[in-house]
């Protein structure tokens, strides 16, 4: 609240030497009481400064609508925000789901674009991946060291991928989620508890996916 006031003596000493009395000249002046004062430990977001913290969501070259409308819900967006999320964006390949762009710091930045010749650079920046199941994303993400869930296409004719992304989760490197588990995954998820992918983990991913595809395993 504000109020007029003719004068104000003060007795504050100034720091490192002797402060005599003061007038404040003639004014207006702003008491603050204790509510007031709190908020005006203003967060990053509010002053304008806020540390950004990028969902990258890849579909690769494929069509996967479900997952893209998933993480364009309400309930997703609001679980990633909860977890101190601040932007998302969205390769969304050859679907035709347009995903809504949204800005404003009450809500997350939202937006998408079709293909990348490399997605290396936004996977990079990123301080979370959502990806569908294809080995290549994975395992370039993995290899970058960043925090992944695996969302699997349940529209396809086979469970490779399914499985590949089910055996790495056992394993601690990645979570893994379906289309309608993902706000489930987004609000359970503990990064914490992923196990760092090692370069040396490779030749067991590749011998998984050989033996997925059906090729003899050395």
């Amino acid at each position: 609240m504000r109020r007029r006031v003719l004068g104000f003596q003060c007795m504050f000493p100034n720091l490192g030497r002797a402060s005599p009395r003061r007038r404040i000249p003639l004014g207006t002046i702003t008491i603050l009481q204790w509510p007031t004062e709190v908020n005006l430990l203003r967060t990053g977001e509010e002053l304008g400064s806020r540390e950004r913290r990028v969902v990258f969501v890849t579909v690769g070259t494929t069509c996967f609508d479900a997952l893209v409308k998933a993480v364009d819900s309400d309930e997703v967006k609001e679980a990633l925000l909860h977890k101190g999320y601040t932007d998302l964006l969205i390769q969304m390949g050859r679907g035709t789901y347009m995903p809504s762009k949204v800005s404003g710091n009450s809500t997350l930045q939202v937006d998408y674009f079709t293909f990348s010749p490399s997605i290396a650079d936004y996977i990079r920046e990123a301080s979370l991946v959502i990806s569908h199941a294809g080995s290549g994303s994975i395992l370039e993400t993995l290899q970058l060291g960043k925090p992944l869930i695996v969302v699997v296409n349940e529209d396809l004719m086979d469970n490779h991928q399914s499985e590949l992304a089910e055996e790495l989760a056992n394993r601690k490197h990645l979570f893994c989620a379906r289309p309608q588990t993902l706000q489930e995954t987004v609000e359970a998820m503990e990064l914490n508890n992923l196990l760092p992918y090692m370069p040396g983990d490779a030749k067991q991913v590749v011998t998984l996916i050989s033996k997925f595809l059906g090729f003899p395993v050395d």
